[in-house]
């Protein structure tokens, strides 16, 4: 660690620079390591390292005195796989001094890669002390040939376990591969996760169908019932049920959810996380089963592990509620738009926060005075680049400017909207890239609508005109990147009669790894224009992803659509 903390002193030019890995340990004197060696942070520094670690986020700061020390600080968080806190990077002037934008910018990408050698330093932890704890059982057994073989098989399933539970990504996962890591070592019957929520033990249901219980998933059950599963969760040690054919009416079933299962031992095994029980894990085996001392330190350790990786995983369940929330905030309601069918949908992705910058829009636009017949609409196919929560947070800011931005120029083109939108953009200094489809329909005489649109790197949107063909709308400029010095846009026109479908969507439809994107997007063309005559818009889109979109989504994807009807019903319709 004190290498990065010598980078970071000759970077930022700087004498002292740190790197405290979990910094509550400083209180139980843990030392940070320093550049130099023999140098020692005094305690305002390491107040401002532990501020850094409690707020979760980079402080800039400089102190000019006032009866005290002047210096200045700097420190920026490490931050694990799954977001948890590994401690601080900092560096420290004895002199006053104001953080340019570039040593900003160098202490946080020095702090990326000092996060990722302090994962690799966790987890080389981990495995060093699963594999003495491996060597030790080994040695400790010699000469007894079987035990040690027993010893040996359950400390290389610890070893596998501090492995296979370092990177799981949700509770079903736990679930699976602690099932998996028992089958061929201990043997259970039974695998349960149970989780305390609101005074409650919950079982975690498994996705393999067949699992559930006679009656299905038992009710959650109170954290203060007799179970002695609950009694393992309150008193935070092992509890262990043996008898013949345990059942609810003998009180030695483990929980609800094993009472009519017929085991014959249990063990329940607390989940000790962080900041106190996070649940129970229960074994049960359907035969009569001895827990030895030696079993027990092995389930215990194991029960650590699962601890761990369930600490995890409901810190990623927060994480995609929270960021679902947020794109659902987003993305909000389509207008009522009379003469018009819109539907809209929006998949996430299958990984990181399962959500992105993707996004669609439509929204009325001002009324310009003289200038014809009212109901026009404003309509918008995005893409910002990333897939996790600061993609949808700069969606959220770029799609209300290009709103102001229709608004603020009533009766120019849609090209006038997006070239506003990358002025505000540089001006604000905001580092939003991507690509979009921004367009205005109006109406016209006859049912007709009159479209024009500009294009910024995106995907051509396709035209289903009412004889069934379909045209590409390829018209297309530069796509948005905050680098590039805004320049003028460009626009195309078309003519909507009656019976016309204009389909715009993100890349996340067609691109997959291993496809070509231009055989997809002719697939695409081919399904739309075989479209059941008439079908909901929603159902189309519906029908259009379950064709066309991979199986595995690895981006977030948006379709949206928009139908001039024949005479007949019209519904708006979003998903």
């Amino acid at each position: 660690m004190n290498r990065f903390a010598r980078l970071a002193t000759r970077v930022l030019a700087v004498p002292v620079g740190l790197v405290c890995l979990e910094p509550a340990g400083e209180a139980a004197g843990a030392l940070p390591e320093c550049w130099p060696p023999e140098s020692r942070p005094d305690r305002a520094v390491l107040e401002c390292c532990r501020r850094v670690a409690e707020d979760g986020r980079p402080r800039f700061l400089s102190r000019a005195g006032d009866g005290t020390a002047a210096f200045s600080f700097a420190g920026v968080p490490l931050v694990g796989s799954s977001g948890e806190l590994l401690g601080v990077l900092a560096v420290m002037d004895p002199a006053v001094r104001v953080w340019s934008e570039d040593e900003v910018q160098d202490l946080s990408d020095l702090a990326a890669a000092c996060s990722a050698q302090a994962r690799m330093r966790v987890r080389s932890e981990i495995g060093r002390q699963a594999r003495e704890a491996a060597e030790d059982a080994a040695i400790a057994a010699e000469g007894e040939a079987s035990r040690a073989h027993e010893l040996l098989n359950r400390s290389e399933l610890l070893l596998r376990a501090s492995e296979d539970l370092a990177d799981t990504r949700g509770l079903d996962d736990v679930r699976q591969r602690v099932g998996d890591l028992v089958s061929g070592d201990l043997k259970p019957a039974r695998v349960d996760l149970l989780l305390v929520r609101q005074g409650m033990l919950h079982r975690v249901p498994s996705p393999v169908d067949g699992d559930a219980p006679p009656g299905g998933v038992p009710e959650p059950f109170a954290l203060g019932s007799h179970w002695p599963v609950a009694r393992a969760v309150r008193e935070n040690r092992m509890v262990v049920v043996a008898g013949p054919h345990a059942d609810a009416g003998s009180g030695t079933a483990a929980s609800p959810g094993s009472a009519t299962l017929n085991l014959h031992t249990a063990a329940c095994l607390p989940l000790r996380g962080t900041h106190g029980t996070l649940g129970a894990l229960v074994l049960g085996w359907d035969t009569p089963h001895e827990i030895g001392l030696d079993e027990r330190a092995v389930l215990t350790t194991l029960a650590g592990y699962a601890a761990q990786a369930v600490e995890r995983a409901l810190h990623l369940d927060d994480r995609v509620t929270a960021a679902s929330q947020l794109q659902r905030a987003m993305l909000t309601d389509l207008p009522d738009a009379p003469g018009l069918e819109l539907a809209a949908l929006y998949r996430p992705a299958a990984r990181d926060d399962m959500v992105g910058g993707d996004w669609y829009d439509a929204y009325p636009l001002p009324r310009v005075p003289g200038g014809g017949a009212t109901g026009a609409l404003a309509l918008t196919v995005g893409d910002i680049t990333g897939h996790d929560m600061r993609a949808a947070a700069l969606m959220g800011q770029v799609r209300s400017m290009l709103r102001q931005a229709d608004h603020d120029h009533p009766g120019q083109g849609p090209e006038q909207a997006l070239s506003a939108l990358e002025r505000t953009c540089r001006r604000l200094n905001l580092p939003a890239s991507g690509t979009a489809v921004h367009a205005h329909v109006r109406p016209v005489a006859d049912g007709h609508w009159h479209l024009k649109w500009s294009n910024a790197g995106h995907p051509a949107p396709l035209l289903l005109t009412p004889d069934g063909s379909v045209e590409s709308l390829a018209e297309h400029d530069v796509l948005l990147h905050h680098a590039l010095p805004p320049g003028p846009r460009t626009c195309g026109t078309r003519s909507l009669p009656p019976g016309s479908t204009l389909l715009l969507y993100t890349d996340g439809l067609v691109e997959e790894r291993g496809t070509d994107i231009d055989e997809n997007v002719e697939r695409l063309t081919r399904e739309l224009a075989t479209a059941p005559p008439g079908i909901r818009l929603h159902a189309l889109l519906r029908s259009l992803l379950d064709t066309i979109g991979p199986r595995e989504a690895q981006d977030d994807t948006v379709l949206f659509a928009v139908r001039v009807p024949a005479p007949g019903g019209m519904q708006t319709q979003a998903g």
